[in-house]
């Protein structure tokens, strides 16, 4: 019996032996913080310019997101354009449309440049009705699309076993392992000069110097590409909203081509590789109930394909802005030593790439047209009530989980596999017996901003649902923005 692998499908490529940890001081034109697609891919633009550069992965890179996703890297994204323009204009929507296909184009050419053995494959992308009440939402996507320049065209006929009622198509984009593609990447990176050190979190940035635990590195400028910025400087987290989406993978007889991806909610993204469909969706605002999403994906899987077996399960999160671009620029107004890039709505290695593009210009002082389009500093009045409406709703989850009342007084009847909340004196806190029996306590003031995390039981990790931080049952920092763990407790 096959033993279905919790992780993505694209981990297991990670060398057995990680880079070195960054030890010592040192001194670089540019560190950058961050493993992923946007950091290495900055990183290597960089050093082609003449620079000497050091990349800081606090865990293995590729490990985050960029090594947690669909593998799609296409300009066609949903229905992302008509959004972009509801709250910006076609301006902006085109703006967005020309970083995405300069973005799909510059993949290409790395991997052909660098030589990087990554399954790389041409593939159509497509945003499809999955029901007919979804038809509308695609029949203004290929509007949209067409007037910022993509050249789509309307079919139905794609290779998917169901019924498409509408569907949108853009021939000639890429998946490929990005795992493999990152690795490529840190290998160009790395020499002459320039390093990429795994295992190396930054724990202090103080002006230009970084510290980590066993290193220092004095740089000339700071690009921090973690995702969701480290760091509490530029109030990143008051203007995005986080959400997990989650992704099976499972052996089929006739995966589908194309890279697909629904208009409804829930939201069904298509996509494969070798003899193996890739299914995501069942995506929730962090901190809010998971239900059951594995299942579901796996229930759709089987009822429009022959499931052999189903062999990886993963998710993932996502920071989307509240008016809807990606923020990449100075990390504070005006800074020229230090910089950002965050937002992409779940379309990471299409935008992170070209945002990678842009931070390369913006560290060397090269003018780039769409810098002002894309600053994390700017200010949308039309979108200003969507921030309004987000920060209140934080504002209520702050207070609202407060004057709830605990599950229990004790978790001595607490089953394998289950949490609940405890009184711990005047506070609460999470407890979680493992599949073993064995108890784990945290205190559930999430050490970011102190909202009170909540449980995901398909993940089994404590969530916290104003800005995103996720903690494992012992308390470590998952996912960002906060930096400390939960405090340990004595189980009751």
């Amino acid at each position: 019996m096959t033993t279905t692998a919790d992780q993505s499908l694209w981990l297991s490529a990670l060398p057995e032996h990680p880079r070195p940890p960054l030890t010592g001081k040192h001194t670089y034109d540019v560190a950058v913080v961050g493993g992923g697609i946007t950091g290495l891919t900055t990183a290597l633009l960089l050093k082609r310019r003449g620079l000497k550069v050091v990349v800081l992965e606090a865990d293995r890179v590729a490990s985050g997101v960029s090594g947690n996703n669909t593998a799609k890297v296409t300009a066609l994204q949903s229905t992302v354009y008509s959004q972009i323009r509801r709250a910006h204009g076609l301006a902006a929507a085109t703006d967005y449309a020309t970083a995405s296909q300069s973005a799909v184009a510059q993949v290409a050419s790395l991997v052909e440049l660098e030589g990087i053995d990554c399954d790389l494959r041409r593939a159509p992308a497509v945003t499809y009705a999955y029901t007919e009440a979804e038809v509308r939402d695609v029949d203004h996507e290929l509007i949209t699309a067409r007037q910022v320049g993509l050249p789509v065209r309307a079919s139905v006929d794609v290779d998917l076993p169901f019924e498409v009622h509408a569907a949108i198509r853009l021939d000639d984009q890429l998946t490929l392992h990005p795992v493999k593609y990152l690795l490529g990447l840190a290998a160009a990176i790395d020499g002459d000069g320039s390093a990429v050190r795994e295992h190396s979190r930054v724990l202090d940035v103080s002006g230009t110097r970084l510290s980590t635990a066993d290193g220092q590195v004095e740089a000339n400028q700071i690009v921090i590409a973690t995702h969701f910025p480290t760091l509490d400087r530029g109030l990143y987290f008051a203007r995005m909203e986080l959400t997990r989406a989650y992704c099976i993978a499972a052996r089929v007889a006739n995966p589908p081509r194309s890279l697909a991806i629904s208009t409804g909610s829930p939201s069904w993204s298509i996509a494969a590789h070798g003899d193996k469909l890739i299914l995501a969706g069942q995506s929730h605002a962090t901190g809010q109930p998971a239900v059951e999403p594995f299942r579901r994906l796996e229930d759709f899987a089987r009822r429009h394909w022959q499931v052999e077996e189903v062999t990886h399960r993963w998710s993932a999160q996502d920071p989307t802005s509240y008016d809807h671009l990606p923020m990449i620029g100075g990390y504070t107004p005006g800074s020229t030593t230090m910089f950002t890039a965050t937002g992409y709505m779940k379309w990471g290695l299409t935008s992170g790439t070209f945002a990678a593009s842009l931070l390369a210009d913006l560290v060397t002082g090269k003018p780039n047209d769409l810098a002002e389009r894309f600053s994390p500093h700017r200010f949308s009045l039309k979108s200003l009530p969507e921030l309004v409406r987000k920060n209140a709703e934080v504002a209520a989850e702050f207070v609202g989980d407060r004057v709830l009342p605990a599950d229990a007084t004790s978790s001595e009847n607490l089953p394998p596999g289950q949490a609940h909340v405890v009184r711990d004196g005047l506070g609460k806190m999470g407890v979680y017996r493992d599949d073993e029996g064995h108890l784990h306590a945290v205190s559930m003031r999430c050490t970011h901003l102190g909202c009170l995390v909540r449980f995901n039981a398909a993940e089994r990790s404590w969530d916290c649902p104003c800005h995103g931080s996720r903690f494992d049952v012992d308390g470590e920092v998952l996912e960002g923005p906060a930096t400390r763990p939960l405090p340990k407790r004595e189980p009751r």
